[in-house]
């Protein structure tokens, strides 16, 4: 299934905002794809095949907000979108993957 990634936004009443580096735009798209893929990594909670599930707790308010990263299917993927959860697709979201 194709990975997906849900930013959580901060709230009224959320955390503390974490400082995340922008890669360099003036590398290789390469470097700046595997850059970003990395801080993605490093950054969201890996929720595997319960993607949607977990992203729906969280835009309404059932989950702690956090941002997360799974799988999810194309049908999944577009429910989420249409309920006007903000996702997005992201290949390579496993650790090793771009290697």
């Amino acid at each position: 299934m194709p990975s997906a990634v849900h930013l959580a936004r901060p709230g009224p009443v959320s955390a503390p905002a974490v400082e995340v580096p922008i890669p360099d735009a003036r590398g290789d798209a390469s470097a700046v794809f595997r850059q970003l893929t990395e801080m993605l990594l490093a950054n969201c909670e890996d929720v595997g095949a319960r993607f949607a599930e977990e992203a729906r707790k969280i835009h309404y308010v059932e989950a702690p907000e956090r941002s997360i990263r799974g799988e999810a299917s194309t049908a999944e993927y577009e429910a989420l979108r249409e309920e006007g959860i903000e996702v997005f697709r992201w290949p390579y979201m496993k650790p090793g993957d771009l290697h």
